[in-house]
């Protein structure tokens, strides 16, 4: 009977065989451009980046190590380089409010010409201008306007003192003015000799020294016209001639630039704050403030100076930008400061462009992770993209927690692709908790772990293979070498007809290969250094599995591999420690007595079981009310529990070997030690599938193994599971020469067979079962259970009344 159950060898592996490929080496296949296995993530990228719409931006989401990231670089990169290159951007000084800087867009390579010829228009004025005021005609115009001033003034003052001599006075000139001094006989009086004067002689002269006053404020009022007159003529003059040496360079650059009006305008202003500040030019070298608060105005030198923000000019399609670092001032720029003698200042030639300002027009791709983690990151980017624009603001002063004058440069409009990588948890906490999310980033590239196991994607993976040689300088592979790699996908994904896509997984295999291949002196990487490889890996991993499995051969863990015992099954559990899972059989025991506390979890009640172990354990109890409580009330009371265990159990895989010690304690039949068994169970009886079988299924073989094997021990597997057998070469030989086995079933009646080595019993139309099956003593039990607790009950129920009858 049961070696019906029994699964065939070809069965527990896969094998691929290296004459499905039709070449030696890798070297004879083309490399792999692009990923495989990801239609539906790739389909999703693609659409996403022809979008370009409000909110189309992409998140892609997955497990780590399955090729996200290189193909998102990759493959974006492929697309930008066929799309336009977008335009440059510039700060520049504002004359109006030197505060807020202007931004100039250019197209790509216009801003490095513009900055470029800023400082060479410069340079010359520094040459042209001082040359201008240095030359013969300006110096002639000059002086004639100086002489005709000095004549109009000198005429004016001859004019003043005739009409004071006339007077009988002298002209005397002081800071303040003129003085008039009284002349009598051909003597001027001094102020003591004035005030002796007798009275009528006195009033005359002061008479006439008023009218001499009035005729002084009258020429002086004349000489500040002529002064103010002469003034304005030299400053004309100066921005004739400075229009001279400066119209020309500035006409030039207008014309230039004259299909940018926003430049255009700039030009003008610069103009008119050239000819506004010709001193500039003038000054001689090596004026400097001693201190740095006595700094005059920002020289026109550095004013005229242009921030090349983004410079586009060495592109060959749309940017692509990978900020490794997301952190707010790294995402979205800042502007500097620069410390003096304990003061800061800035300017406008010290605003940084961010990650942002780099990939406008183009492509920003960013992991998930580090742009949560950065302090105001997120929010940042989240703006950037409502807004379509960017605002260059320092950190403290956004958050109001320095008030200082700095600068606000004026916003850039932005239109940028954003691609996030991140795994699942991360892409459902922003979608369920972030309002903004869903519309800002409504393409979804969903990586899948595993791929279909067809001849097409095993070409494809040679091909992945000897792209990864070409890249890392790795030896070529033999193609049994690839066909092992394929197996150990397989593996990998835990299933017989899948590949997995955890690319990084294969990749480690395929280095530690070659470098296998390179300490056994190979020019090619064969089979048995794949399988090298496989073992060190799991060899640098796997201390706790040997710890455990030295427990069990000195009799620590207790387990038995051999006879027969009531209520007492070998469980498989899976022990996963990150970077490596293994398998741990357990001991599980089940005891059942008189009582109607039902099935206790004793895991439970010491609060080491998860939500799902509880829910497999109270599943039991439907099963048993189901199929044996239909004439009388389930009534009993059970415990089952792990034994020695301490770290906590989850899962419902186990659930069917607690049921199987269940019925074994009721039926008083004993189970083999030598079958351990795995699978969960529902109400109807019938055996679930389970994960990480491999590792379960070994796990118990080692143990037997150190125990000693003896051809009769074996696993329980539910059937479901075949095709996620890729069991290691060892294991498969073992169960070919009859020293283990695995067994296949479909429900519990099947398992209890197994087990027993007793028919479970079929259901007869009056109700019962065949007498001798395990249904028929667990049934004959559960009633014996019933009729106690009946017996008990009366018993209790009559010695209560004879008592009251006696009171």
């Amino acid at each position: 009977m049961i070696e019906n159950y029994k699964v065939p060898v070809e069965n527990l592996k896969k094998v691929c065989d290296d004459k499905l490929f039709d070449f030696k080496t890798t070297d004879e296949v083309l490399p792999l451009e692009g990923i495989i296995g990801q239609e539906r993530a790739v389909k999703a990228v693609e659409f996403g980046l022809k979008m370009k719409r409000y909110g189309y931006n992409i998140f892609m989401t997955g497990i780590t190590g399955t090729g996200k990231f290189s193909y998102a670089q990759n493959y974006v990169k492929e697309v930008a380089k066929d799309e336009s290159i977008p335009g440059d951007w510039c700060y520049v000084y504002n004359f109006e409010n030197p505060y807020e800087p202007k931004a100039l867009n250019f197209p790509s390579g216009k801003g490095k010409d513009f900055c470029e010829d800023m400082e060479e228009m410069v340079e010359d004025l520094k040459v042209e201008i001082p040359k201008a005021f240095e030359g013969e005609e300006y110096e002639k115009e000059k002086a004639e306007i100086l002489k005709g001033f000095q004549q109009q003034r000198n005429e004016l003052m001859e004019e003043l003192g005739r009409i004071a001599q006339e007077k009988g006075f002298a002209l005397k000139r002081t800071p303040t003015g003129f003085v008039t001094i009284p002349i009598i006989d051909g003597k001027q009086l001094s102020q003591e000799e004035f005030d002796h004067l007798e009275g009528d002689v006195k009033e005359d002269l002061e008479e006439k020294m008023n009218e001499v006053q009035l005729k002084s404020m009258e020429v002086t009022r004349k000489i500040l016209n002529a002064e103010k007159e002469v003034k304005d003529k030299l400053r004309q003059l100066e921005e004739k001639v400075g229009l001279f040496a400066v119209g020309h360079l500035i006409d030039d650059l207008k014309e230039k630039y004259g299909d940018y009006p926003k430049v255009k305008d700039y030009l003008e202003e610069v103009k008119e704050d050239v000819l506004e500040n010709l001193d500039d030019f003038k000054a001689e070298e090596g004026e400097h403030a001693p201190f740095p608060w006595m700094k005059k105005p920002k020289a026109a030198e550095e004013r005229y100076r242009v921030n090349l923000l983004v410079d586009n000019s060495e592109r060959t399609g749309a940017p692509v930008v990978i900020e490794t670092n997301p952190t707010y001032y790294n995402l979205v720029g800042k502007v500097e400061y620069e410390s003096q003698f304990g003061m800061v200042s800035t300017d406008y030639t010290m605003i940084k462009p961010g990650a942002i300002h780099r990939a406008n027009g183009g492509y920003l791709i960013l992991q998930a992770m580090d742009l949560l983690t950065n302090f105001r990151s997120w929010d940042a980017l989240k703006r950037v993209l409502k807004n379509k624009e960017l605002q260059i603001e320092n950190l403290q002063e956004q958050m109001g927690l320095v008030a200082m004058s700095t600068l606000r440069p004026e916003p850039i409009p932005i239109d940028v692709k954003v691609i996030i990588i991140g795994n699942p948890f991360l892409y459902r906490l922003l979608f369920h908790y972030e309002e903004d999310f869903r519309k800002l980033f409504k393409i979804k590239a969903d990586f899948d772990v595993e791929m279909k196991r067809d001849e097409e994607n095993i070409q494809l993976m040679a091909g992945f293979v000897n792209n990864q040689c070409q890249m890392e300088g790795l030896r070529a592979f033999e193609s049994s070498a690839v066909a092992r790699l394929v197996e150990h996908s397989s593996r990998l994904a835990g299933h017989q007809e899948k590949l997995t896509t955890k690319f990084n997984d294969i990749i480690e295999i395929i280095h530690e290969a070659d470098g296998w291949a390179a300490l056994d002196n190979s020019e090619l990487v064969e089979a048995r250094h794949i399988k090298k490889a496989i073992e060190e890996k799991v060899n640098r991993s796997n201390k706790l599995e040997m710890k455990i499995r030295e427990m069990f051969q000195e009799g620590k863990y207790l387990i038995d591999v051999e006879g027969e015992k009531i209520g007492q099954v070998n469980g498989l559990s899976i022990i996963d420690q990150g970077d490596y899972t293994f398998g741990k059989p357990n001991r599980i025991t089940a005891a059942v007595y008189l009582g109607k506390r039902g099935i206790i979890n004793i895991e439970r009640e010491a609060k080491m079981s998860g939500k799902i172990h509880n829910k497999g354990v109270l599943i039991l109890g439907g099963y048993l009310a189901a199929k044996y409580a239909q004439e009388i009330p389930l009534t009993l009371s059970a415990t089952l529990t792990f034994e020695q265990l301490y770290e906590g159990v989850e899962g419902d895989s186990a659930s069917s070997s607690e049921l199987y010690a269940l019925l074994s304690s009721l039926s008083k039949l004993p189970l083999r030690q030598d079958i351990a068994a795995t699978g969960s169970v529902n109400q109807k009886g019938e055996i679930q599938p389970v994960g990480g079988l491999n590792e379960k299924i070994e796990g118990f073989y080692a143990v037997c193994k150190v125990k000693g094997l003896t051809g009769q021990q074996g696993v329980i597997i539910p059937h479901q599971n075949i095709n996620n057998l890729m069991l290691s070469d060892e294991v498969v030989e073992a169960v070919e020469k009859g020293n283990f086995n695995i067994y296949k079933v479909r429900t519990i009646d099947e398992g209890i067979e197994i087990l027993t080595g007793v028919s479970a019993g079929e259901l007869k139309e009056d109700g019962t079962y065949l007498e001798d099956t395990v249904n028929y003593l667990v049934d004959k039990n559960l009633r014996y259970y019933n009729k106690a607790l009946i017996k008990q009950r009366k018993e209790i129920q009559s010695t209560e009344s004879s008592k009251d009858n006696e009171e």
